[in-house]
């Protein structure tokens, strides 16, 4: 009698997590897209003043980028789990604290200490999710299924950054709307000290590893500032830029219009394209190298900006928008599918995290500096910075293509 034995069943990124692990860590990097627009409105209505909120949601995007990398590092260093407790503990603790002194008699520099705080502790979720699930993926995944894994990983990712970062700002306009401008600020301490402290604990915390899951060094600080490095984050900070040249320039553009309240309907025309696009990277095949989808995607966005200036109602906005999320979703999965590849060793998390603070430091500082050009120079001159953004985004891109173009000309030489 012959026994026959099962075949192993190939690797699986939702039997190696767990189904609710997705959901979860969705959920915990809501905070992260509620925190610069709720700060924003909170201050607007506190102190009346444009201009303080402006500069306490910079704060906001200074705290992040100096402290944020510190964080990713602090976590390939000593694990995921304690660095997450300790700063989404103190981080809703710091929510809490500048929804009431936005209300006190206290001096505009408490606020704006406060904000930088903020930033500084805010927890990094989706560059850490992206950490945990690419190390799985280089422990159980045979070498020649990463790289279709790891793509298909930075595609779910990178449509979960587009869900929060659209929808964000419309839960923080229904919550000011509904209840006061307070709500989303406290509803974001909330549901960091749920579900960043549950996201802390997921038995996946301690598979955060880099994608070179062979190698037992870590690499020394320095090789994070190679260009092969630093080019993805500048791409990421003209999607940042954009996130926030973008939301506020439309919020203008709609309040001309006497509907401001819909602004965040309109923005959302935005996310279906991109969230769509996003998970369809999985499916390019892989003679449409990352650098090419980089270049094409980032020219679909530049071209659909370009058109910005030129839209004189609601309904043409919104077609605009939707042209517009068929190049940010692919060109966000490009950026860090190529960060995730080029990682140096033992600092995957850190690099991720440079990213993800890269966005909020570019949303928070466009935000800013787009509600000023609004006041001063016009709604139409406001729509110029999204162009401006996608620019920086399609730069970055020719100059890594650039880059890459000539280490392959390199390593074709002939050694003497």
């Amino acid at each position: 009698m012959h026994t026959t034995i099962a075949a192993p069943r190939p690797a699986s990124l939702i039997r190696e997590t767990g189904f609710p692990y997705f959901p979860l860590a969705l959920i915990a990097r809501l905070p992260f897209a509620m925190m610069v627009v709720g700060i924003l409105t909170l201050v607007v209505s506190a102190r009346d003043s444009l201009a303080l909120a402006g500069a306490t949601s910079a704060m906001t995007g200074l705290g992040t980028a100096l402290f944020g990398p510190l964080l990713g590092a602090a976590a390939d260093r000593f694990g995921q789990r304690r660095v997450l407790l300790v700063a989404g503990a103190a981080n809703s603790l710091l929510l809490v604290a500048l929804a009431w002194v936005a209300f006190s008699p206290a001096p505009d520099g408490m606020l704006l200490a406060l904000a930088f705080a903020i930033g500084a502790t805010m927890p990094q979720v989706a560059p850490l999710s992206r950490s945990r699930l690419v190390g799985i993926i280089g422990r159980a995944f045979p070498a020649d299924r990463r790289t279709k894994a790891v793509n298909g990983t930075m595609a779910y990712e990178s449509a979960a950054d587009e869900i929060v970062f659209v929808f964000g700002p419309v839960i923080v306009g229904l919550l000011a709307t509904t209840m006061n401008p307070v709500a989303p600020v406290i509803g974001a301490a909330v549901l960091g000290a749920v579900f960043v402290t549950a996201f802390a604990l997921h038995p996946t915390a301690s598979a955060a590893v880099s994608v070179r899951a062979d190698s037992t060094e870590r690499a020394p600080a320095r090789a994070l500032v190679s260009p092969a490095v630093l080019l993805p984050v500048a791409g990421a900070l003209g999607m940042g830029m954009f996130f926030g040249g973008m939301l506020t320039s439309l919020t203008a553009f709609m309040g001309d219009r006497g509907v401001a309240e819909q602004s965040g309907l309109v923005y959302g025309a935005m996310g279906i394209g991109s969230a769509a696009l996003a998970l369809a990277v999985a499916a390019f095949p892989a003679r449409f190298r990352l650098g090419a989808r980089w270049l094409v995607f980032a020219g679909i966005l530049l071209a659909g900006t370009l058109a910005l200036p030129f839209v004189g109602s609601v309904p043409g906005m919104a077609l605009a928008l939707l042209v517009i999320g068929i190049g940010i979703g692919p060109t966000m999965v490009t950026q860090y599918s190529l960060a995730a590849g080029r990682s140096p060793a033992g600092r995957s998390a850190t690099v991720m995290t440079m990213l993800g603070s890269a966005v909020v430091v570019g949303q928070s500082a466009s935000s800013a500096l787009t509600g000023l050009i609004a006041e001063t120079s016009g709604t139409e001159t406001a729509l110029l910075a999204p162009v401006v953004a996608a620019a920086v985004v399609l730069t970055a891109g020719v100059a890594d293509a650039t880059l890459a173009r000539r280490r392959r000309a390199a390593a074709s030489l002939p050694l003497r």
